[in-house]
């Protein structure tokens, strides 16, 4: 088919590149030039495993080009996807500017020489479906007065369920594929878009093979509304689970529990499941903040208060925090210390600084008199350019940040991270103090290596093993 996607972030231009190697014609559009140009010479705006390596091979046979003429690529389209940020305002309601603009254009550039879906990718509010289609005809008879009723075409929301950092994963191998529509024909076309991926009848990349035992996809059809609201509480779900995961973890380490231990024995409860339950210093990225808040404004906006939903931003805002509080239990006084801070992006394999909780704690830190060394794989270049503000030492490994420090706190759990040596780390540390705030070092081990050692919900000390009962038995009391 010929597909047009309208939008370069991270769901567009995965979504375009994927589409394209199941064997489709894609044309992504933007309307940002610099970010185009980058991208027609092969480059990537930002970082996100293996993009780069597929948009070239779908790039160089054709199935994918970009640009920012929007008319040419609709007119050739059967399905055009809107991919555009619906970023929130301070009331936590979705901005749809964006997606209200691509609206008006995907219809001022349609004609009569084909049926067309106009597919909702963006993450909108309730009811947005209804507001595309009435933009999109809004743009046809701006555009074609006198010939809006010859223009066919249909309105179909197809949320996304990608994570940043396995994102051709998540899109190649989808636990489910999402399609809300009114249209029967618009189910047809979509059924026909995504055949590939639900029947799995494709040649997997060299780069990123089929997970094993991987069968046919479900393909779950609801109404403009339901799929609108899939996704929503999809983000919220998950968001509650890890703020659950952080609650326990905290009442954990008040009774000498271990956290660790705790989610393990949980999540092989089939009602619970083990994902999502990682405890830590919280959720950040670009979704679940604002599709929580969006979802909140829906429900005040029809009289209903979301208080579990209120929690879930509570508790997580409050988690950021822990890390300053076991600073200062370690140091007392955080006034010219060096704090090392590993990990940047808000998760790993991704330089995505949208809420990150490294920003936060750099700037509570900062604000306490503290200085900072930061390392991250990947994010640092985005971290200088989007947050020039923050006055902190950029390093160039993990042992060039710790050197000298009286703390190291890990923010992001980079495999980098996890292989590190903790003696040598310990070693060229000031004091060899560790705030393990991703939990991703066995606590008896950082100890071993000389750390004073304390987690998200783990234990201070490792309890004594119980006495054999012959020695407790000549015990004298």
């Amino acid at each position: 088919m010929r597909v047009t996607v309208t939008g370069t972030g991270y769901v567009g231009t995965v979504t375009g590149a994927c589409l394209a190697y199941l064997g489709h014609r894609v044309t992504c559009v933007d309307t940002d030039a610099h970010k185009i140009a980058v991208l027609q010479r092969g480059g990537m705006p930002f970082y996100e495993p293996h993009l780069q390596e597929l948009v070239e091979i779908v790039s160089k046979n054709g199935a994918l080009d970009f640009t920012t003429e929007i008319e040419a690529a609709v007119a050739q389209s059967e399905v055009i996807f809107i991919a555009v940020g619906t970023p929130p305002r301070p009331s936590g309601e979705a901005n749809l500017a964006f997606l209200e603009a691509v609206a008006r254009s995907i219809g001022a550039a349609m004609d009569s020489s084909r049926f067309r879906v106009v597919v909702n990718k963006s993450t909108v509010p309730v009811g947005s479906g209804n507001l595309v289609g009435t933009l999109v005809r809004e743009g046809i008879c701006e555009a074609r007065p006198g010939q809006e009723k010859r223009i066919a075409f249909a309105v179909a929301s197809n949320p996304e369920f990608l994570r940043e950092g396995c994102a051709l994963s998540d899109s190649l191998y989808p636990d489910r594929i999402v399609v809300g529509t009114e249209e029967e024909q618009s189910m047809k076309v979509l059924r026909e878009l995504y055949g590939p991926l639900i029947t799995q009848e494709f040649a997997a990349p060299e780069f990123l093979p089929r997970p094993e035992g991987m069968g046919q996809v479900p393909l779950v059809t609801t109404t403009l509304t339901s799929a609108e609201m899939i996704k929503y509480a999809s983000n919220a779900f998950l968001a509650t689970k890890i703020g659950f995961a952080n609650e326990v973890a905290n009442i954990c380490e008040r009774v000498g529990a271990d956290a660790k231990e705790v989610m393990a024995g949980i999540g092989l409860d089939k009602r619970i499941g083990a994902g999502f339950l990682n405890a830590g210093i919280g959720w950040g990225g670009s979704c679940f903040g604002k599709d929580i808040q969006s979802l909140l404004h829906t429900a005040r906006d029809y009289g209903y208060q979301a208080r579990l939903l209120e929690a879930s931003l509570e508790v997580n805002r409050a988690q950021r925090h822990v890390v300053i509080q076991k600073l200062l239990e370690k140091l007392y006084i955080l006034k010219g210390r060096t704090i090392a801070l590993l990990g940047l992006a808000f998760k790993p394999d991704t330089d995505d600084l949208r809420d990150a909780p490294s920003l936060q704690i750099a700037e509570r830190l900062l604000q306490m008199g503290a200085r900072i060394k930061v390392y991250d794989p990947v994010a640092m270049d985005a971290c200088r350019e989007q947050h020039p503000e923050l006055k902190i030492q950029y390093c160039h490994s993990t042992l060039e940040a710790v050197t000298d420090a009286d703390a190291l706190v890990v923010v992001t759990e980079w495999d980098e991270f996890r292989t590190a040596s903790l003696f040598e780390m310990g070693r060229r540390m000031t004091r060899p103090v560790l705030v393990d705030g991703r939990n991703i070092y066995d606590p008896e081990a950082a100890r071993e290596a000389g750390f004073d050692y304390t987690g998200i919900g783990r234990r201070e000390k490792i309890a004594k093993r119980v006495a054999p009962v012959e020695a407790a038995a000549t015990t004298q009391v």
